[in-house]
């Protein structure tokens, strides 16, 4: 009988400590997913947007800002993301812009403001610092959490339930501490971000005025959507915090009342056209440019809009009068090109993708690209082998746009070059993470490709690559 008794005290106090070692561990997930999933689920399905004309846009607005920063060199790529809301973020060194905050933002200033914010966390190391306060705060939730389970234990010897659960507070509480403090050291490199990105745009001759417009509409929202908000569980300060932080320093500047070049402001409308008519509706730019629905970028949407609505010879008109006015604007001709390949005239197509990549200041790997896949689709054996040639540069400068790899597999293939169809093959199913399947298809080419040369070598560096594992 004292047996039987002793196991069941046993049971009685580890039992406690169990259920705290559990929670200790959903203390710590919860923990290191505050931050270190974020930017990781940001790399993974995300609904990428590639477009040559708002992607050269924000490479000039990101430009003189990485150079400020001393970043020129850092391989930093800026990535559109398909999402409705105003947001921009890190992650690795890629800056990652929302196509909702190019949409509502009406001036350069503004998204340039936002691109200095993330540089200054790239500048600053925030995200090597903040892994290094994860571990701070896991740290502190393990001790915590710990002292709470001795208190638990004790009381379990003891038969006072009062202390088991002042234990189990304790412990809690303690996980609670750590994420505030974590959650306060963000709010805080979030306002030496704001500081870093003033810096950067006083140094390339810029107004922080777009900063307190953001802030100020980031303020105005959450005024309008009633909701109060405990400014200590937020990982940002509040807007007017933010506000009232900068807004001496921006209105102490030389370059307070500098507004955008006229020409920058335009071409950052037409981009707005754009994301408006492929992602917010058919009557979207219209309320967007309802104050102008007689200007460039409203009759630039509306071309748009009338080519997706299945209308090509209405878009056509649209667009050829858009040239007429603006015969120097490559995508202007880029979207000629779109329209005529839909229309299935695909060497009226190829004739304006090759100007418009003419008319490109740098060329566009993208613009190649489309220009590759309107002379594969005209069948014509000169012009498809053009095409491959097109896409094999148009891919060396854009490397990770799988679509682009089945063009060119398309075009090797019809030309008879097989092995070269299947290498491609396997590039696109490399760039799209499919590692299994790129090694099949390289294994395959190499067996068609002269030994040494380098579409072998590239087969052999897929066939040996070896996968990431995944934390």
């Amino acid at each position: 009988m004292s047996k039987y008794r002793s196991l069941q005290m046993l049971k009685t106090r580890a039992l406690p400590a169990a259920k705290l070692a559990r929670a200790v561990a959903a203390i710590l997930l919860a923990a290191h997913a505050l931050v270190a999933a974020a930017p990781a689920n940001a790399q993974r399905n995300v609904p990428v947007v590639r477009d040559a004309e708002i992607e050269a846009l924000v490479a000039d607005y990101a430009g003189p800002i990485l150079k400020a920063a001393g970043l020129t060199r850092s391989g930093t790529e800026i990535i559109l993301v398909n999402d409705h809301r105003f947001n921009a973020f890190v992650a690795g060194r890629r800056i990652f812009i929302h196509t909702g905050a190019l949409l509502t933002a009406e001036t350069p200033n503004e998204i340039i403001g936002v691109i200095a914010h993330e540089v200054g966390h790239l500048a600053g190391g925030h995200q090597h610092r903040l892994r290094e306060q994860i571990a701070r705060a896991q740290t502190l939730a393990i001790v915590a959490a710990l002292v709470g389970m001795g208190a638990s234990v004790a009381a379990a010897a003891s038969d006072q339930g009062d202390l088991a659960g002042a234990g189990a507070g304790l412990a809690m509480g303690g996980s609670e501490a750590a994420r505030r403090s974590l959650l306060g050291y963000q709010r805080t490199e979030e306002t030496t971000a704001d500081r870093s990105a003033i810096d950067y745009l006083e140094r390339t001759g810029q107004s922080g005025r777009g900063m307190l417009v953001t802030f100020q509409r980031m303020a105005g929202d959450m005024a309008l959507a009633g909701v109060n908000v405990d400014p200590y569980q937020l990982s940002h300060p509040m807007p007017r915090e933010r506000i009232a932080n900068l807004q001496e320093l921006v209105q102490r500047s030389r370059f307070y009342n500098r507004t955008d070049p006229p020409e920058l402001q335009l071409r950052h409308d037409l981009a707005r056209a754009k994301i408006a008519a492929y992602t917010a509706g058919q009557n979207a730019a219209a309320r967007v440019f309802r104050n102008n629905p007689g200007g460039l970028p409203a009759l630039y949407a509306d071309a748009i809009t009338t080519h997706l609505y299945g209308n090509p010879r209405g878009a056509l008109t649209k667009v050829d009068r858009l040239i007429a006015a603006h015969p120097q604007n490559p995508y202007f001709h880029e979207l000629r090109g779109e329209i005529l390949i839909k229309a299935n005239r695909p060497r009226e197509a190829a004739e304006a993708y090759a100007r418009a990549v003419k008319l490109s200041r740098s060329p566009s790997g993208l613009m190649q690209v489309g220009y590759g896949q309107a002379l594969l689709a005209t069948g014509d054996r000169e012009l498809v082998r053009r095409a491959a040639a097109e896409l094999k540069s148009g891919l060396s400068r854009e490397p990770e746009y799988v679509n682009g790899y089945r063009y060119l597999a398309q075009a090797y293939g019809q030309i008879g070059e097989i092995g070269a169809a299947e290498l491609a093959t396997a590039e696109g199913y490399f760039h799209a993470g499919a590692y299994r399947d790129a090694k099949i298809l390289a294994t395959r080419a190499q067996m068609k490709l002269q030994r040494g040369s380098p579409e072998w070598v590239r087969a052999q560096d897929i066939i040996e690559f070896r996968e990431p594992r995944r934390r």
